[in-house]
């Protein structure tokens, strides 16, 4: 009798483990909000990276990259689809980066080009979308050749605009869009895309242009500010609407703000007096060549982040100044009155 009621509660142990563990499952599962919004305004989630659950595999440059296992599901889905359809290999060149990950590039550009840089160029750590695990960044074959590098990918639109046509089918949408860099905080990225895990929604949302997760949550309200590159001797149309691109993605986070335009101010802003300023701010860099813009924006009623802002107050002639290094891009140094 006495082995009997010790196998009797052997079993009613096991039991109450597996159905504790079965209970476990979905809990988990269910914590995985998958229209989860981060950005520069919006950190990662307590407890998200305990909840996750990933996959890991080897691209075909031999990087290993992981994704959050429906999302990677997902997108073997579609680059199957694509693969069918189209004619087009994708592969996976990033996915999930954890948030310790993240500090770690942090330090490393610090100390290598110094604070000022590294915040211009790493996301915040805990504010980087690729912590969700459902951003994924694409990169694809073509005719034998591995496209990887991003100034290389952009030379290829037709086959993007291919690629963006059925992410929506498997539930991704494209998450930075042209011209929305003030909503989002980054300017166009073709490869970055966003897995929701709602065909449908996905599909409200890449049947709107321009519509960005940000707006379609109800997160922030959209604008198309206006943005006048006047005339100028110095810089082409292209170098002004990189300088701008760099003000938006600046502006993404003044939070609850809605910009309404910016315009160039003059080729009079690049002075030698504008250049030794900018330089001493940036570590006493030797920069070449100044821009600014001048911008309006509104502000919200009711500032909740504990910005100096005057509530409900149009801000105009908000200045921008930015410069660059010979061969290197706009750095944004200095915003304010």
């Amino acid at each position: 009798m006495k082995s009997i009621s010790l196998i009797l509660i052997l079993c009613l142990m096991l039991s109450a483990a597996a159905l504790a563990e079965s209970a476990h499952a979905p809990e988990k599962e269910g914590s995985i909000d998958y229209m989860v919004l981060v950005n520069k305004l919006n950190p990662l989630p307590d407890g998200w990276e305990d909840a996750l659950e990933t996959v890991h595999v080897t691209n075909s440059v031999g990087d290993d990259v992981a994704a959050e296992k429906r999302a990677y599901e997902a997108y073997l889905a579609l680059a199957a689809d694509l693969e069918a359809n189209d004619g087009i290999h994708t592969e996976l060149d990033s996915g999930y980066r954890s948030v310790a990950e993240q500090q770690e590039i942090m330090e490393r550009f610090t100390e290598t080009y110094g604070a000022d840089y590294a915040a211009r160029t790493v996301a915040t750590p805990g504010y980087s979308e690729h912590h969700t695990g459902l951003a994924l960044d694409l990169y694809f074959i073509v005719d034998g050749k591995t496209v990887y590098k991003n100034e290389d990918l952009v030379q290829y639109p037709e086959i993007w605009r291919k690629i963006h046509t059925r992410l929506a089918d498997h539930g991704f949408i494209l998450r930075y869009l042209d011209g929305k860099e003030h909503i989002t905080g980054y300017g166009y990225e073709p490869w970055h895309i966003r897995y929701i895990d709602d065909a449908q929604a996905a599909r409200d949302i890449m049947s709107q242009p321009g519509m960005t997760l940000e707006v379609w949550l109800g997160a922030v309200e959209d604008t198309d500010p206006v943005i006048d590159y006047g005339s100028s001797a110095l810089y082409s149309e292209a170098d002004l609407e990189a300088a701008a691109v760099q003000i938006k993605c600046k502006f993404a986070s003044f939070a609850g703000c809605a910009l309404h335009s910016l315009r160039y101010a003059g080729d009079a802003c690049n002075s030698e007096e504008n250049l030794k300023w900018l330089s001493g701010l940036d570590g006493g860099k030797n920069y070449i060549q100044v821009i600014e813009f001048l911008g309006d924006f509104h502000t919200p009623v009711d500032p909740s982040d504990g910005s100096a802002w005057e509530p409900d107050t149009e801000y105009t002639d908000y200045q921008w100044w930015l410069a660059h290094e010979e061969g290197k891009g706009w750095q944004l140094l200095s915003w304010g009155y």
